[in-house]
């Protein structure tokens, strides 16, 4: 579960919400008298749907929620084949009962009403709003009842329910807030390839949106967390070296505070240049003298100032690859390392290309 003081549980966040509105909550209409006091001029009929729903409404903000369900659920039961305007309020505020109850889940049911059957209604926004808010506790360690036992590990239910929102509210601010939240759940799970995904989605989708500086350094972090070694694909360092480029030319004092500076490019480059090493030597393993030349020789322009590019010239020259033109390219700019070959280098002669 997460902390408290972080994430307060929905049933306050809705206690609170609806005691704040309390005058909304009992439909009533108030007026300023001529001493300036607000007075109330209109009370619903308590008979009338309006005046039930009001009532259930006041329960839930007292926090006698059976009550209010009672009240809520047999109405809706009275009229769910009805076409009473108040249908789509109802099933949101049995979804919110549920929801204050501790039955979140069954409460997406009514939310789910509300969004598929109602999308023109006032109550679809909120609706949405009320999932986004389950779905992000629910990724946050909340656990799905299961008869009545919180054992359930509803992640899942979590990153659909955030992918809902912002297909259904694109563009805005709970759409935002759905995406960064899916994001951050990502990289704390070291899902790192989605992480980096959903980051690059979050920035083109609201470019100006103030989490922006956030979302662009952990799309670095997750792309760089994504190399696992020489062995492995590389294709998130290339990434992250161009995501560099962009985070110091856009926030150049955070980028030297948070260590995004030359030593950290050039430590990419060391291990881009030690991937591209690792795949020659497979290459010469296998006698693969023409691929093995091609990838030593790419590594050598593309990464000259690394000491894998030292090690390629040394084997370019070993198998008599290394020609004029080469050094002509550039490679000759490269400072040479006089290492020995090292156990990991292949024994056997490739055939010459």
């Amino acid at each position: 579960m997460p902390p408290r003081s972080r994430f307060p549980t929905l049933a306050a966040c809705l206690a609170l919400l609806l005691a704040a509105c309390a005058a909304r909550a009992q439909q009533s209409t108030y007026e300023l008298d001529d001493s300036g006091d607000w007075v109330r001029t209109r009370v619903p009929d308590p008979d009338s749907d309006e005046g039930r729903i009001a009532e259930a409404r006041r329960l839930l903000a007292s926090g006698d929620t059976k009550a209010a369900r009672s009240i809520v659920t047999k109405w809706l039961n009275d009229n769910e084949r009805s076409d009473s305007p108040w249908l789509a309020e109802a099933y949101l505020l049995r979804g919110d009962v549920l929801t204050a109850g501790g039955d979140e889940y069954k409460a997406l049911y009514d939310y789910e009403m509300v969004i598929n059957s109602f999308p023109g209604s006032a109550a679809f926004a909120s609706a949405v709003e009320r999932e986004l808010d389950i779905g992000t506790r629910y990724l946050h360690g909340l656990r799905r009842k299961v008869f009545g036992i919180r054992i359930d590990s509803g992640k899942t239910i979590g990153v659909e329910l955030l992918m809902r929102v912002q297909e259904r509210l694109p563009g805005s601010a709970i759409a935002e807030r759905a995406a960064l939240e899916l994001a951050d759940y990502f990289y704390r799970e070291r899902e790192l390839e989605m992480a980096a995904e959903m980051y690059g989605i979050f920035l083109t989708n609201y470019p100006q949106s103030q989490h922006r500086r956030k979302a662009m350094l952990r799309r670095i972090y997750a792309n760089l967390g994504r190399f696992k070694g020489p062995e492995y694909d590389g294709t998130g360092l290339v990434e992250a070296r161009a995501l560099i480029e962009d985070f110091r030319a856009a926030y150049p004092a955070d980028a030297e505070e948070g260590g995004i500076t030359e030593a950290l490019l050039a430590r990419i480059d060391e291990s881009a240049a030690a991937e591209r090493l690792a795949a020659a030597r497979w290459y010469i393993a296998r006698g693969d003298g023409v691929s093995a030349r091609m990838t030593l020789k790419r590594l050598a322009r593309r990464h000259p100032h690394t000491v894998a590019a030292s090690r390629a010239i040394a084997a370019l020259e070993q198998y008599g690859w290394l020609e004029p033109a080469d050094l002509e390219a550039g490679a000759g700019d490269l400072p040479y390392y006089d290492d020995e070959p090292t156990a990991t280098d292949p024994e056997p002669e490739p055939e010459q290309p």
